[in-house]
């Protein structure tokens, strides 16, 4: 078997992938989410990526964004207090990252948007998204997919006084 491809029963002993995570916000207060176009369900979730070998957490947050959104027209206004983790599926974890990681430790920004809504566009170099929506932190919490929900409570409830 190679190295490639390891059973899932390891999947405990497989280190989580360093990322970010950020909600960014409108004026409003409600929180951008974009439909994953990799998925065959419905699969919404706030921008994440992973951090580059010697980048700052900050400067990937920045960079993420304008890779998935076509936008870097905002502000970091807050900046979770721990790193956060989530696990990935049994089901899936070998399918995703070539199988090498159990899940996301991120360091999670909350960012306010000071664009128009016409300066984002899913259209970039690597497409993640095909639609995108303002939700209100609580209808977004429900869109979530299963697996990422207890993290998204916690950076909601971490944020959740930037919300109005």
């Amino acid at each position: 078997m190679s190295k490639a491809k390891r059973p899932t029963a390891d999947l405990a002993s497989r280190p989580y992938r360093p990322g970010v995570g950020m909600m960014l916000l409108d004026r409003r207060g409600r929180v951008f989410v974009g439909r994953r176009l990799d998925q065959t369900a419905e699969a919404w979730q706030m921008p994440q990526g992973g951090i580059d070998p010697g980048e700052e957490p900050r400067q990937t947050a920045l960079r993420e964004l304008a890779e998935e959104i076509g936008t870097d027209k905002a502000d970091i206004i807050a900046e979770s207090c721990d790193w956060l983790t989530y696990d990935l599926p049994a089901d899936i974890a070998d399918k995703v990252w070539k199988g090498r990681y159990r899940g996301q430790k991120q360091k999670w920004f909350a960012l306010r948007f000071r664009g128009r809504d016409s300066d984002i566009n899913l259209a970039t170099a690597h497409p993640e998204f095909e639609a995108w929506r303002w939700a209100a932190a609580d209808e977004m919490l429900r869109l979530i997919v299963p697996f990422k929900r207890a993290l998204y409570e916690r950076v909601v409830g971490e944020f959740r006084h930037l919300l109005t």
